[in-house]
This record gives structure tokens, C-alpha cells and sequence, in this order.
């Protein structure tokens, strides 16, 4: 058993092996809380889960790191937007994003840092760093000296002469314009802290660096991401980090985005689909489905349709579940996953492949049921919940137990109403009037319900929207 990840920074899919046997140490960019969040940002939280959960499958002891990055340019500028203090924009953006990803599913970090706690720290790694010739202070701001550091740009392999500067960092004081801002001079208006080099505040880059090696020392096994974090996000860390002395990451790994008629999902383009909007429209575990079943290197494109499409192929398992459930009682996961699985999950986190053993076991199971071989369909539930369970999909998890019972009382009452309609329907089918039975049934489908006529009697369930 070797889990195989793709790695960016060697371009290729590389076998993991933990710097420590049995620990693996993931830390992953997490939000940055000047705006509420969307499914975009929620699908890096869902990617990364499925990962620690398929390492603690594994048998792993996991260390999950997920930052809050609570203060950087445009908290600031929609503080002074919205005449609001940036702290509360922080803080109410932080509950957004944590509301998020506990609707959809996602296990709580083993920690979650904000930046604006680790000050300290951030202080510690500048002095070292200016010690060893590789930052600068000018005009009570400390910048990185890119060019001290010739391994700079190894992650994302571009040229430093044929670099441009990032628009966000033209500041006076800087020996080269591509050397960038670990702290920023306190302006009038802004927050600030106390510092050998005067008054300011910490440069984004700067805050990951200083929280990885605060919770997982010099050396840790993966970083994680989006793709747009690559340059100059993750470049401008694995500098600081290194010239520090850490070994940093072994291991680089970004996911892809979600996006609207080909562009990135972003709140400046104005096409974000928030959150805490979607779980309205949709139950959250279909949208876990949605955005964390493809493969987290594919880029998603957002469309009602697909979301549709989702909904349908995930009630497609949740009807297998109910029906065993009806006939069995609740049926525990199995103690491993089926072989195919664990393969597909274990070469890259292959989502797609995984999933595509789900619903082959989903239809075994469904034939097992039809031959009313109950053995065989509880056999089938059980391989089939220890698969849902890998990827945070198992209805009958506790967790999403309260989707079910939300509507207990309005889906008692529309039984009873149904069941009546369908008694008419037997009765007719006794009469061997069978246009007024597909009458029936058609008029329920029109409704949104979905007949099966099985040994025990017919049955409905909710179609998709």
C-alpha cells in the first residue's frame, strides 16, 4: 500500500512517504475573511478533507493545520468601504467560512492559527532572517531580498529577470521591485503592531510561513492550496522558510478551481455563488457531492445543470441505503474498503475512479434487493457505507442526520397523502384498469415523486428538481 500524490513542484506524481512513519503533517491555506465565502474557496476545504480522510483510513495519525488569515489589504479596504472595524469584518467573515465548511461536511482542523495571533513569531523569523542577509528594513518596512535567495521561483519555474512586479507591492524603499513585503509600515487609519523596526503590520506571505513553523516545525510533509496561491503566495513562503533554515514542505499540492463560463470564481469578478445561498437551494451533502466527486486537480464549471445531475446520481446511492435500511435495519460499515477503491484512492485521490466503484456496488446491491437476496444487499450497503465514509457522503452518518430530520413532520404528512393516492392506484391496477393507474403515477412524477412497484408494495421517494 503506497499513496501516490501529485506533487507540483516536480511536476509528477511522486509516492508519500511521512518524514515521520504512521504521522502525516498537512498544512493548508484556509480563508482569507474579507468577504463571505463561496463554493470556489469551500472546494479547497472539501478536497483537502477527502485527503486527510483517506490518510486516516490509511491508518495515518493526521495533524491538520487550516489558517485564518484575519488581516492583509482588503480587510483593510473594506473596513475603511464599509466604515466598520476590520476586526469585525474578520470575525464575521471567519463564522461564514466555518459555517461553511461544517454545512458541507468538512472535519475541524487539529488547529486553525489566525495570522494577527502570531505576531510573535512572524517578529522572530524577520530578525532571523536579517540576520542571515536575506531581508531588509527601509522606511520601518522589512522586505525579502529575492535575489539573495537563487533558488527563488523553483515552484512555479519562471524567470526573476523576465518577472513583473505584483501590483500590490509598489512600495517605496525596495532595493529590486520583485522583493517583496514580509512587513508593511503602519499608515494612518490602520492596524498595527509593535516592532524592532517600528509600528506595521505582517505581509500575507509572511503570516503562513511563521504559522507552519509554529505548529509544525521545521519540516512537514504537505502543503496545500489553490492553484492561484502557486505565484506568488506558496513561492514567497518557500523563501522566507527556507532562507530561515526550515526544510519546509516535502510535498506541494494544489486544487483546482471552480468556475463560471471559463473564468475563476472570484468576489472581484463578481460571479462568486455564495455559500450560505447554495445550502438554501440545495441540500449540503449533494453539494459536497457536487464539489468534492471530481478530481481535485480537474477544474469545475458551475452550471445548474451539473448541480442537477449531481443531485440525481447521489440520490441514486441514498434510495439503495433507504431501501436496505427498510429491510434490514441499519447496517454498519464495512471494516475496508473494496480493493478497487482503496486503488483508486490511493493514485492521487482518484474521486472519480472511487466513485465509479460506489455505484457499481449501489447496482450489485439493487439486483441483490430485486432478487431478494438480502445477504448480498447488506453485504453491499455495508462495502458501500465504508466507501461513503471515505469521502464524507454517508447519509446515515450522524452528521447529516439532521437533513433527514428537518422535514420528519411534513414527510409523515405527505406519506399518509400519498399512500391514499397510491391505494387508489391499487385499486385500480386490481381492476386491471390500467390507464387510470399510469394516470395516477404520471400525475405523481409530474409532482416531483418517483413510484417503484416492488414485492413489498409500491414506494416513493423525492425525484430530482
Amino acid at each position: 500500500m503506497t499513496i501516490r500524490l501529485y506533487d507540483t513542484s516536480a511536476r509528477q506524481i511522486r509516492d508519500f512517504t511521512p518524514l515521520t512513519p504512521g504521522c502525516v503533517s498537512i498544512y493548508l491555506c484556509g480563508a482569507t475573511v474579507q468577504a463571505a465565502p463561496h463554493i470556489g474557496h469551500i472546494r479547497s476545504g472539501l478536497n483537502f478533507d477527502i485527503m486527510r480522510r483517506w490518510f486516516a483510513y490509511r491508518g495515518y495519525d493526521v495533524t491538520f493545520i487550516r489558517n485564518v488569515t484575519d488581516i492583509d489589504d482588503k480587510i483593510i479596504a473594506k473596513s475603511v468601504d464599509q466604515n466598520r472595524p476590520w476586526w469585525s469584518i474578520g470575525y464575521e467573515n471567519e463564522r461564514a467560512f466555518t459555517d461553511g465548511y461544517t454545512a458541507l461536511g468538512c472535519l475541524p482542523p487539529t488547529y486553525e492559527p489566525r495570522a494577527t495571533g502570531h505576531v510573535t513569531e512572524m517578529v522572530e523569523m524577520m530578525r532571523g532572517l536579517i540576520e542571515r542577509g536575506h531581508a531588509y528594513e527601509a522606511d520601518g518596512s522589512v522586505y525579502f531580498d529575492v535575489r539573495s535567495w537563487p533558488s527563488y521561483l523553483e515552484l512555479s519555474r519562471q524567470d526573476l529577470d523576465e518577472m513583473r512586479q505584483p501590483a500590490e507591492e509598489g512600495i517605496s524603499g525596495k532595493r529590486d521591485p520583485r522583493d517583496f513585503a514580509m512587513w508593511k509600515a503602519a499608515k494612518p487609519g490602520e492596524p498595527d503592531w509593535e516592532t524592532p523596526w517600528g509600528r506595521g503590520r505582517p505581509g500575507w506571505h509572511l503570516e503562513c510561513s511563521a504559522m507552519a513553523h509554529k505548529y509544525l516545525g521545521s519540516a512537514f510533509d504537505i502543503h496545500g492550496g489553490g492553484l492561484d496561491l502557486i505565484f506568488p503566495h506558496h513561492e514567497n513562503e518557500i523563501a522566507q522558510a527556507k532562507a530561515y533554515g526550515d526544510e519546509f514542505a516535502k510535498y506541494w499540492v494544489h486544487n483546482a478551481w471552480v468556475t463560471m463560463s471559463g473564468e475563476k470564481m472570484s468576489k472581484s469578478l463578481g460571479n462568486s455563488v455564495l455559500v450560505s445561498e447554495m445550502v438554501k437551494q440545495w441540500r449540503p451533502i449533494v453539494l459536497r457531492y457536487y464539489l468534492g466527486t471530481p478530481h481535485y486537480r480537474s477544474t469545475i464549471e458551475y452550471s445548474e445543470d451539473a448541480l442537477r445531475e449531481a443531485e440525481s446520481a447521489f440520490a441514486r446511492i441514498e434510495g439503495f441505503v433507504q431501501r436496505v435500511v427498510e429491510k434490514a435495519g441499519v447496517v454498519e460499515p464495512s471494516a475496508e474498503v473494496p480493493l478497487a477503491f482503496a486503488e483508486a484512492m490511493d493514485d492521487d485521490l482518484g474521486v472519480p475512479q472511487a466513485l465509479a466503484v460506489v455505484h457499481t456496488t449501489v447496482r450489485q446491491g439493487n439486483s441483490a434487493l430485486a432478487a431478494d437476496d438480502k445477504e448480498a444487499a447488506v453485504a453491499r450497503l455495508a462495502e458501500v457505507r465504508a466507501m461513503l465514509g471515505v469521502l464524507g457522503l454517508d447519509p446515515l452518518d450522524p452528521h447529516w442526520a439532521g437533513e433527514s430530520d428537518r422535514g420528519e413532520d411534513l414527510h409523515g404528512v405527505v406519506d399518509s397523502l400519498v399512500r391514499m393516492v397510491l391505494d387508489q392506484r391499487e385499486a385500480a391496477r386490481s381492476r386491471k384498469d390500467w390507464a387510470t393507474a399510469d394516470a395516477i403515477r404520471d400525475q405523481l412524477g409530474q409532482s416531483g415523486l418517483v413510484i417503484e412497484d416492488s414485492p413489498q408494495g409500491p414506494r416513493w421517494t423525492l425525484g430530482p428538481r
